[in-house]
């Protein structure tokens, strides 16, 4: 019999990552549709170039994921994160997405999403302490009232 031993490892090697994600993906694909995955990345920059916003995420298995949304304090309420999350929604559509999922904090954006046609299906109680992390999920990208920001 053969002996196994189980590491912790802070800085793993890119190859030693790439074979346990490949080893899922080959995994999940023989039991279902292909992943498709491509990676989302949309910048707002000013008149000087400087990013001051951004959306990043992924579009896979028909589902555009939004990991990260941010717009710049000073540049906040002025519409900018609205018009972000169209363009990532129009480029789902455009990718063959049918529905739009992503997590964020109560001291974050929930109510935000919610004027986009996000419903909560599930939160994690107390992370971070004292706090409520919230899964919200848009199950038509085709109805999406938020596309108009698109075209503006």
């Amino acid at each position: 019999m053969s002996e196994f031993a189980i590491e912790i490892e802070s800085d793993p090697t890119p190859d030693d990552l790439g074979v346990v994600e490949r080893g899922l993906i080959d995994h999940g694909e023989a039991r279902s549709e292909p992943r498709s995955a491509q990676p989302l990345t949309i910048f707002v920059r000013d008149g000087t170039g400087r990013v001051v916003g951004g959306v990043r995420g992924a579009t896979v298995w028909g589902w555009l994921e939004i990991k990260l949304l941010w717009v710049s304090e000073e540049h906040r309420g002025k519409g900018l994160g609205k018009k972000l999350m169209a363009a990532a929604e129009h480029e789902g559509l455009k990718r063959g997405c049918r529905h739009a999922w992503v997590d964020t904090f109560d001291f974050q954006a929930p109510r935000f999403y919610a004027k986009l046609g996000y419903h909560v299906f599930g939160t994690l109680e107390d992370f971070p302490a004292g706090h409520t992390r919230f899964f919200m999920e848009k199950r038509d990208l085709g109805e999406s009232s938020s596309m108009t920001a698109v075209r503006r």
